[in-house]
């Protein structure tokens, strides 16, 4: 610490350390207002929230919204009934639930497909080749299930089973479309 000299100190410095002289101002009022208003409504929300449990807490309020939304989507689901090839196909004639597909188709499963599905790292998904069969229920079960020996993830508990069935609806709307540069057929060929 540096050494304050007596006319500094006089004109309320109070400390000086590399040249630079610091005063000992206090706080303006409103500042302190806020501060002490800050203080109290922290202790009113804690013990509202927390101690009393006169209001949700945050955990309990979000639990709250994501079981609403587990309902809603349960409802939603049991409106598209089960999975089976007529659904799926049906799904994959659906102009709005293969755009919906293809979106988190681009999200999640391009950079192993290709954007256009044609291929990368995975198979071609556009060509009447399957590896694990190609039939809609198929595609949906390798989507869902995954087959981790040969690299393909199991997508059903991440994306869930509405774009679970998305995907695969996108998936079997891309067969036999043959895109250019897609990688050459793997698997059986399905017609």
């Amino acid at each position: 610490m540096g050494h304050v000299d007596p006319q500094d100190a006089a004109n309320g410095i109070v400390h000086e350390y590399d040249g630079i002289k610091e005063q000992d101002n206090k706080l303006p009022n409103w500042w302190l207002g806020t501060f002490y208003v800050t203080i109290a409504f922290a202790g009113y929300y804690w013990l509202a929230a927390e101690g009393f449990q006169t209001t949700l807490s945050p955990r309990a309020e979000f639990d709250q919204q994501m079981a609403v939304q587990a309902a809603e989507e349960a409802a939603k689901l049991k409106t598209m009934g089960a999975v089976d090839d007529t659904s799926l196909t049906n799904m994959a004639k659906n102009a709005s639930a293969v755009a919906e597909g293809q979106g988190a188709f681009m999200a999640n499963c391009a950079s192993c497909h290709g954007a256009n599905g044609g291929g990368g790292i995975g198979p071609n998904l556009t060509d009447n080749a399957w590896l694990h069969g190609g039939a809609p229920t198929k595609v949906y079960a390798t989507i869902k299930e995954g087959f981790t020996a040969k690299g393909m993830p199991a997508w059903g508990a991440i994306l869930g089973e509405e774009k679970t069935r998305l995907v695969s609806a996108y998936v079997v709307s891309l067969k036999n479309t043959n895109v250019a540069g897609g990688k050459p057929p793997a698997g059986e060929v399905e017609k």
